[in-house]
């Protein structure tokens, strides 16, 4: 029997929870409202296709399989990249409208993934996506990325402005130099960090042509895992699309070759 002083612990009904639909940006690769990891070494265009899905979202630019959409506002992090020398050049080449791209002024404080400004920035410019480049630079400074512990509060805490807003927030990040492993266990930091995103895109170069890039829908928690993907960067043309791609991840992560296919 409850002692009468003792104050009850707040409950819910599951008969009192509405039900909702996943609603997407790109199905089935990144959902509104929850968090997606694009991952894969340095330099195999992970950037690029960021500034890819930036392009489509703010200008409608082509994305595989992607249906048309209402232009909407971006916002655009990143602790590595030149805005200036680097960001602005790349995202006009992938054909994005820079007036609807915007990024949180970090010259007085540096951004992290618990900073009430992101929240704050979503709504007051009516953002849908956002993008974070790379993870570790907007864990905080005290934070230890490959401890559990620390990792998952922040990440949960992104979640939930994620669903608070219905926006789409999409963290790049590198892999670690533990060759042989599968590619879910490649991320840089704690395995928490693949295990808390919804969505888990990984690329990497094909061996047999350098400018080729596939892409893998290494993890779908929303919806069956989608096509491989292939954009071509490097090359007289920039980026473009190549089309669906048959390849794994732990083929790309072993030098295998793949071989394009047909959209399905």
């Amino acid at each position: 029997r409850r002692d009468a002083r003792e104050k009850p612990v707040p409950v819910m009904k599951m008969s009192e929870v509405e039900e909702t639909v996943v609603q997407w940006l790109w199905y089935p690769f990144i959902p509104f409202g929850k968090v997606t990891l694009i991952q894969g070494n340095p330099g195999k265009g992970k950037t690029w296709l960021a500034m890819a899905i930036a392009a489509y979202c703010t200008n409608g630019k082509e994305l595989p399989n992607a249906l048309p959409i209402e232009p909407f506002n971006v916002l655009y992090q990143t602790a590595e990249d030149g805005i200036a020398d680097t960001i602005k050049p790349r995202l006009a080449k992938c054909g994005a409208d820079m007036t609807r791209v915007r990024f949180i002024n970090e010259d007085e404080k540096q951004l992290s993934m618990t900073d009430d400004r992101i929240e704050k920035a979503i709504r007051q410019n009516n953002v849908r996506l956002m993008i974070m480049d790379p993870i570790q630079a907007y864990l905080g400074a005290n934070v230890d990325m490959n401890r559990a512990n620390e990792v998952r509060p922040i990440f949960r805490r992104l979640a939930g402005v994620a669903q608070a807003t219905n926006c789409a927030i999409v963290m790049i990040g590198h892999l670690n130099k533990a060759a042989g492993s599968q590619s879910t266990y490649r991320g840089l930091g704690s395995i928490d960090i693949t295990a808390v995103v919804r969505s888990l895109l990984f690329i990497g170069k094909v061996r047999k042509d350098p400018t080729t890039r596939a892409i893998v829908h290494e993890k779908s928690s929303l919806a069956p895992p989608g096509q491989s993907l292939a954009f071509s960067l490097g090359d007289e043309k920039g980026f473009r699309w190549i089309g669906a791609y048959d390849i794994s991840a732990e083929d790309l992560l072993a030098g295998g070759e793949g071989s394009k296919t047909e959209l399905k």
